[in-house]
């Protein structure tokens, strides 16, 4: 939807030279051609398809810098019964193997193709623990997995891989969903930013791998206020005050805004990044799902990464984000 109008509340900006302080290393980009290592969680079906196709469309758009690296991984489900004998046992893991490839050379030869480097393998377990382990265990820089997207409720109380992987581990996961990857042109990312260490660890990944997004890439800090609290603080303002306006609400939400976008906008502005910023208002999950839907190509967050319980049970902004946004959305955990 890249004719929709923009938003009322647009604001442009561009890297300010006196914010050029304070980014680190960690806002290094990757223009040095380090190899980026990718996992994708592969079990053929249409979601994991959909991760394969996006991986794939990013070669095109960097050719072959940076270097990427992918590799494929098989999970697949415990067998029922037991084979007490050697005989059995190496039976049961030719069938593992066997599936496995039938299952991955596919998607093995669409990375290929695009011109990536691509390996696969298998293993046997519970697939998001998995995940997540081998994550760890290569040291891999990015997880991209197909997503259902489910609804909140479905999406907080049933559980999923996808949580799975996001409890277990805290390597960035990027979700794809079942649309066809965005087309070879400059990408529209939005980087959601709290105020916090999060927000900052979105943009530092976001900034050290900055040739794999595009170097073109039209980025945008984004920041939701909630309307309820800003409400009441308006309400209390005004009771004390006959002299409150509208002007003093907005000039509210804007002080929000920059607050919250402060050290995010110092990070880009010291990396030399072009970049807009946009407050949004609203419920901060639904805001931002559907500015995203509009408006952009990928959304990164920041997520603290509550345990296992509350992630699938309270869940978050972030949870509501990916249970109503059908944009790809990266999730980053590190901060």
């Amino acid at each position: 939807m890249r004719g929709a109008p923009r938003p009322r509340t647009i604001q442009s900006r561009r890297r300010d030279d006196d914010q050029r302080t304070g980014c680190g290393a960690g806002c290094a980009s990757d223009a040095k051609g380090e190899l980026m290592k990718i996992l994708i969680p592969y079990d053929g079906s249409r979601h994991a398809k959909a991760a394969v196709a996006f991986v794939a469309a990013r070669a095109a758009p960097i050719g072959t810098q940076p270097a990427v690296s992918v590799l494929l991984l098989n999970v697949q489900e415990p067998a029922l019964v037991t084979f007490p004998t050697p005989q059995g046992r190496a039976r049961l893991a030719n069938f593992y193997k066997d599936r496995a490839n039938r299952l991955l050379q596919p998607a093995l030869n669409t990375l290929r193709k695009a011109g990536i480097d691509a390996k696969s393998t298998y293993v046997v377990g519970t697939p998001g623990v998995r995940i997540a382990r081998v994550a760890a265990a290569k040291r891999v820089d990015l997880i991209v997995m197909g997503s259902h997207g489910r609804t909140a409720l479905a999406g907080m109380l049933l559980g999923s891989v996808t949580q799975t992987v996001l409890a277990f581990g805290s390597t960035p996961v990027l979700l794809v969903r079942d649309a066809p990857p965005p087309g070879p042109g400059p990408l529209r990312i939005g980087v959601a930013v709290d105020g916090s260490r999060y927000g900052e660890a979105a943009v530092r990944f976001l900034l050290q791998h900055r040739a794999w997004f595009g170097e073109a890439a039209q980025i945008t800090v984004l920041h939701a206020v909630p309307e309820l609290p800003l409400q009441l603080k308006t309400l209390l303002e005004n009771l004390a005050s006959t002299t409150f306006t509208h002007e003093k609400v907005r000039a509210l939400r804007k002080q929000a805004c920059d607050e919250a976008m402060r050290s995010a906008l110092r990070l880009l502005g010291a990396a030399g990044v072009d970049y807009r910023v946009e407050c949004l208002s609203g419920n901060p999950g639904d805001a931002l799902a559907d500015y995203a839907r509009k408006q952009l190509d990928l959304l990164v967050m920041g997520s603290r990464g509550q345990g296992a319980f509350k992630a699938a049970v309270l869940g978050s902004v972030t949870t509501r984000v990916a249970a109503h946004c059908a944009t790809p959305l990266l999730i980053v955990r590190k901060a």
